[in-house]
């Protein structure tokens, strides 16, 4: 498989598995048939696997400990995550801390690669911060700033984790500015779609500038993990899971139509053109898969392996959204 360069970490697959699918956030399916797709991904080469204790409430990190039994091949780099939303300043060290441990428990393994800080960052007084699902969610960029970076740092120095990175799903402004402030994580997830959507992830008003976020990581030397290829099955020919109509992912369907045609008249799946999209955007060093299943899979990596879309197909795909913001 193709490698891209992830920043500071080096050479990647230019696909991740994502650990969504494999704690059944993207339909259902079993434990068995996870640990086969963990295992075909690796043989398949690819060998950065994207984790976090809310896919499944730890069950995919428990797939990954079953797959490997602490013994992963030495090629393979695994992540994970923790969703501080807003912790107590004085509670967030020991938060960060058993949340790595938990998850090295789960895995079976010693340090972690790259952890997330899985939380939407919003700029300090933000009307975000006040959604009600704000506690969960949010955290303050100023407190990620005083003391989330300092713990992440420290986690570094002591070897519990080799890295640290954003998911960068809160507001852009505050991303962009923690991209080029120092010290500067490792690495990003940004959002890498056609349609530039976060989908239900989004917490604020304004467009969400996902390949502003992308270009400002790539001046700032900062690895960039494409996420949401799919959108989160919007699109793809059917979201396989039952959603409300007012759902995130059910509006970006259903104004997906014009791109599920355009699919059809190439003869490609709409869920292979949004990969195939994904793998061809600028800056976009991996791809992060939600597949949850070998056939998903399988059909993710023929997309990897067909190459880049012709700047033509770009265009026309773009031309789907044309006037649409997020």
């Amino acid at each position: 498989m193709q490698k891209g360069n992830l920043g500071s970490l080096g050479p990647v697959s230019r696909l991740t598995l994502g650990g969504g699918g494999l704690g059944q956030l993207w339909g259902r399916t079993d434990r068995a048939e996870c640990v086969a797709t963990l295992r075909a991904a690796v043989d398949a080469g690819i060998d950065l696997i994207d984790l976090a204790y809310r896919y499944g409430e730890g069950e995919a990190e428990e797939v990954f400990g079953e797959a490997f039994e602490g013994r992963p091949p030495d090629a393979v780099r695994i992540t994970s995550k923790c969703l501080l939303g807003n912790t107590p300043g004085d509670q967030i060290e020991a938060r960060l801390r058993q949340s790595i441990h938990d998850s090295l428990a789960r895995l079976r393994l010693e340090r972690l690669d790259l952890f997330f800080l899985h939380s939407n960052i919003a700029p300090d007084g933000h009307p975000m911060q006040r959604h009600p699902d704000a506690g969960a969610r949010m955290t303050a960029q100023s407190d990620f700033i005083a003391t989330v970076r300092p713990c992440f740092e420290a986690f570094v120095a002591e070897g519990l984790i080799a890295a640290w990175g954003l998911t960068g799903i809160g507001h852009p402004d505050a991303i962009i500015e923690l991209l080029a402030d120092r010290p500067a994580p490792a690495v990003v997830q940004c959002i890498a779609n056609a349609m530039d959507s976060p989908g239900a992830l989004k917490f604020y008003d304004e467009p969400a500038r996902p390949r502003e976020v992308i270009a400002a990581a790539q001046a700032n030397g900062v690895g960039v993990m494409g996420i949401r290829a799919v959108q989160a099955g919007a699109l793809t020919d059917a979201i396989d899971r039952d959603l409300p109509p007012d759902h995130g992912e059910v509006r970006d369907y259903n104004r997906a139509g014009a791109y599920r045609a355009l699919a059809a008249e190439l003869g490609l799946s709409a869920a292979t053109l949004g990969h195939r999209y994904a793998l061809s955007m600028a800056g976009v060093d991996t791809v992060v898969l939600g597949v949850k299943n070998r056939a998903e899979l399988a059909e993710c990596v023929a997309a990897a392996e067909a190459g880049p879309l012709p700047d033509d197909i770009m265009a026309r795909v773009d031309g789907c959204f044309t006037g649409n913001t997020n």
